[in-house]
């Protein structure tokens, strides 16, 4: 676990470097937005807002003998401004995956799974209701025929929210259907929606619930969907004058395949960049 985190890590340094940011900059930034605000902002998948988030979820209690999954995605957002009325929202996922065995008590597969890149299409001046929508592509980026299908994939992806006082509500999701690579693997086909209710308080504290839905629609009935249902916490911290968006929440599964994970555990962190930085 300790190399995949310093992977990720050094994976988010890259990231950055294209984009010429630096810490001096940062530190120089002359408006300073509220914590409440970039909370929201970190809210809304759409929001004009470059963010790293490196997210770890722990799944429990999977197979008899009770194994624990480990995923580290490290998902950058990087928001590109065609013209004044429309934004183009880039969301990359890469997990890093620690998939048990569960016949055993202690074997476990370590790689890289399928990466998912969308590129969505959104409004740069929406009214009450936010949305974006554009296709979803994945890679077939697995190392290791335990941790994903080897397949390309591609999809419609879509989001919709909004936000009123306090409270930022939506959803993002995809469909991917595998169109080629691999052809000793099985033809994929698997839904996601991530819903999310957020209810902020002050000094950038806020209330969460964001389930990650997902359906397997190759798999046999009974077996095609996981549901979870809980909620957590998080609030903008500023180290010097960069902020870091932290949150911590925890889900049971309440509908989940045979064998499937009992409940999940979910830390992330993300460094977030208002993209106004890099128009100066």
């Amino acid at each position: 676990m300790k190399r995949s985190l310093l992977f990720a890590i050094s994976l988010a340094g890259l990231l950055l470097l294209p984009l010429g940011v630096g810490f001096e900059t940062l530190a120089q930034e002359k408006v300073q937005e509220s914590e409440t605000e970039l909370a929201k902002k970190t809210q809304n998948p759409v929001a004009n807002l470059i963010s790293i988030p490196l997210q770890n979820r722990m799944n429990f209690g999977i197979g008899p003998n009770n194994r624990m999954q480990n995923v580290l995605n490290v998902q950058p957002v990087v928001p590109i401004s065609l013209n004044s009325e429309w934004n183009l929202i880039t969301r990359t996922v890469m997990p890093i995956i620690k998939q048990p065995d569960i016949s055993t008590t202690n074997d476990n597969t370590w790689g890289i799974g399928s990466t998912l890149f969308t590129a969505l299409l959104s409004p740069a001046n929406s009214g009450s209701v936010i949305w974006g929508a554009g296709p979803a592509i994945q890679l077939p980026t697995t190392t290791d025929d335990q941790l994903g299908s080897r397949k390309w994939g591609a999809g419609p992806s879509v989001v919709v929210l909004n936000m009123q006082g306090h409270w930022v509500v939506g959803a993002i999701s995809n469909q991917v259907w595998s169109i080629g690579g691999n052809n000793d693997r099985p033809n994929t086909s698997t839904f996601f929606t991530n819903a999310f209710i957020n209810y902020n308080l002050s000094d950038g504290w806020y209330l969460t619930s964001s389930p990650i839905i997902t359906a397997d629609w190759e798999a046999s009935n009974g077996h095609k969907w996981t549901v979870p249902v809980g909620g957590g916490f998080g609030k903008i911290q500023r180290i010097g004058k960069l902020p870091f968006n932290l949150s911590l929440a925890a889900y049971s599964n309440v509908v989940r395949p045979d064998p499937g994970a009992d409940w999940e555990l979910r830390l992330q962190i993300a460094l977030l960049l208002p993209k106004s930085i890099f128009t100066k």
